[in-house]
């Protein structure tokens, strides 16, 4: 009787690989999967990667905003408008760097202060002694969820000639500057404070791409330092409550057992908090980063890149060249070169962070192995 089980068993097909063949089962699910996803690819391939594609070849031609960029009508200029911002000197040449300049300032203060100011905006809401958390909580964030257009308006009024920042440091007799007048780098007024009030030869004498040492070494002018103001107070709030997130996951037990081995609180919070919350960190500065670069809407209200152009930044001057000077073409190759920029920035932050990581295993794998082993 076994044997004849076995054999009928053999001679039927099998319930799995008639399912593979003929679809079955998972079929029908891969099928109801991609029903559901098409609507949204279909989305986002017209309206997101169709127009890039379209920016991208308007970024080839000395399109001039009249008519269609797609008719032979417009010339096709290939790579020049790209050859013309960095190997050929000239204005867009010039006004490239000096963006580039004036953001890479921007990103190194901006970046590193809104994710400490976050960080610590959230350990601060997160203690358990602290009363009206709720309250705490909403005033934190509430320049997140505000209009960054009516916040910059404001700023205007905080930062003006009488305004009151300059009535603030009045009461400690301090001759406030004109904010939003004043280019001068910071870097360049310390050293004035020292006696350094011209350039030294040897910084003037050349530079890379354009620009002089002694303009790379500027610093953030004045009137970008109140932008740079704004733009921390403003985003602080949102990365908070990601960082509030995290650390209401950060198991109790940890920071407990770390207490009775007689750690104190910083170094329960770098050995215990901090590992912990590592991936949250990665992406507060991932997103910080990416941001930083596209500032736009603060510039456009606050200062439109003034004074000289101190201001200015990639994102508001591929707007100011394709839709002010209207030459698309160049504008659009602007925007490209701040999207690879975004691109490289992004994964080699995500490098050095992964080696940081892998060196911390490292060592600490070589703590835990034995001496005579």
């Amino acid at each position: 009787m076994a044997t004849e089980a076995l054999a009928a068993q053999a001679s039927t097909p099998s319930g799995p690989s008639r399912r593979l063949g003929g679809g079955g089962i998972r079929g029908n699910e891969n099928i109801a999967g991609w029903l559901f996803v098409t609507p949204v690819i279909v989305i986002l391939g017209l309206f997101l990667l169709l127009p890039i594609l379209m920016a991208l070849f308007v970024s080839l031609t000395d399109w001039n905003g009249q008519g269609s960029p797609f008719t032979g009508d417009v010339p096709f200029v290939g790579s020049r408008n790209y050859t013309r911002l960095f190997a050929e000197d000239g204005l867009a040449r010039r006004d490239l760097m000096t963006s580039i300049r004036n953001n890479i300032y921007y990103v190194a203060i901006v970046v590193p202060a809104q994710t400490v100011l976050a960080l610590g905006l959230a350990l601060v809401v997160n203690n358990r002694m602290l009363k009206g958390k709720g309250f705490f909580r909403s005033a934190f964030y509430f320049p997140s969820v505000t209009s960054s257009v009516a916040i910059s308006v404001v700023f205007l009024f905080l930062f003006a000639n009488s305004g009151a920042v300059n009535n603030l440091l009045g009461l400690f007799g301090i001759d406030g500057p004109e904010w939003f007048a004043d280019s001068r780098g910071v870097l360049h007024l310390l050293l004035g404070k020292v006696g350094v009030d011209s350039a030294p030869a040897a910084l003037t004498s050349g530079g890379p791409l354009g620009l002089t040492w002694w303009d790379w070494l500027s610093g953030p002018s004045v009137a970008m330092t109140s932008i740079i103001c704004l733009v921390i107070w403003t985003t602080s709030g949102t990365f908070m409550l990601m960082f509030l997130a995290a650390l209401q996951n950060v198991p109790e037990a940890l920071d407990e057992a770390s207490m009775i081995d007689g750690a104190n609180r910083w170094q329960r919070f770098r050995h215990v908090t901090l590992p912990l919350i590592k991936p949250t960190t990665f992406l507060v500065l991932t997103l910080g980063l990416i941001g930083s670069w596209q500032v736009f809407d603060q510039v456009y209200v606050m200062s439109q890149g003034d004074p000289a152009k101190t201001t200015l930044t990639p994102a508001y001057l591929s707007y100011r060249t394709a839709f002010v000077d209207f030459n698309y073409g160049p504008g659009a190759a602007i925007s490209f070169v701040l999207f690879l920029i975004i691109i490289v920035l992004t994964l080699f932050q995500r490098r050095v962070l992964a080696e940081r990581d892998e060196s911390r295993r490292g060592r600490w794998r070589r703590r835990r192995v034995p001496e005579g082993s």
